[in-house]
């Protein structure tokens, strides 16, 4: 048996307009389908190979630990692991790497570009490194081009004609300097459990406390983080500036997908 209708139903309350439609973000990847890059990717496998072949040269030439303890070899091995990782994406048409990640990538590997070719290899300079020490020759000569000269063209180049703009973002400067200023301590550190006199206690010469003191040598330490600082804001101003130069067609039309990656 059921139950009987009831003669008097209560009026409903009236609904007060349209309800309001909460927007909702959706990812790029649910809504335009993901492609595979394989020219970014084997460009990018190419130039971390590069990298990690010229490292490996100077290790096996050189002192493994005082190789390791230059910036340059660090910023190197850092962009080596992510042109790496970068390549694998771009060939499975995954998300991209994070920009925190490899706009640091980028800023260091040009800090070490420019800090040798405008300070350390011209002999006009104070702090030149060709006046107490011998040119390298041989394989160390060709490495030494590598790690200064060809991969930080490579990373600019990779950022400039590969890479998305508009990922780089004013809040990351700050934190990119962060290994910098590591990087620092470690190296002063380094200095002081190394006896005096010792050859390659200070690495580069204007962060030589034996021969300048602490005092000249924070003094060049805050100008060049000044200098760095400057340097990755450009970097973000350029990349929110400079066109796309991997805009994808889309074709006519889309289906909502799952995100990738």
């Amino acid at each position: 048996m059921t139950a009987p209708i009831p003669r008097d139903i209560p009026d409903l309350p009236a609904v007060p307009g349209m309800p309001a439609l909460f927007a909702s973000p959706v990812p790029a990847t649910a809504v335009v389908a993901p492609y595979r890059r394989p020219a970014a990717a084997v460009y990018r496998l190419l130039v971390a190979l590069v990298a990690a072949a010229a490292v490996a040269a100077d290790l096996f030439l050189g002192s493994p630990i005082r190789v390791l303890t230059y910036f340059t070899i660090q910023s190197n091995i850092l962009l080596a692991l992510v042109m790496l990782a970068t390549a694998r994406r771009a060939w499975t048409a995954r998300r991209p790497l994070s920009a925190l990640v490899t706009g640091a990538a980028l800023l260091y590997i040009t800090i070490t570009g420019l800090v040798y070719h405008l300070i350390l290899a011209h002999a006009s300079t104070p702090f030149a490194m060709t006046g107490g020490t011998t040119a390298p020759t041989g394989w160390q000569a060709v490495t030494n081009q590598i790690l200064h000269t060809v991969t930080p063209i490579a990373a600019v180049l990779d950022w400039l004609l590969l890479t998305a703009p508009g990922r780089l973002h004013l809040r990351m400067a700050a934190t990119w300097l962060l290994y910098p200023l590591t990087y620092l301590a470690v190296y002063l550190a380094r200095g002081e459990l190394i006896l005096p006199g010792t050859p390659g206690r200070y690495l580069y010469t204007f962060l030589d406390v034996e021969h300048h003191g602490y005092k000249s040598v924070l003094g060049n330490a805050l100008l060049l983080g000044l200098a760095f600082y400057a340097l990755s804001v450009l970097l973000v101003a350029l990349d929110h500036a400079r066109p796309n130069p991997i805009r994808h067609r889309a074709k006519a039309g889309f289906r909502l997908q799952p995100p990738v990656g």
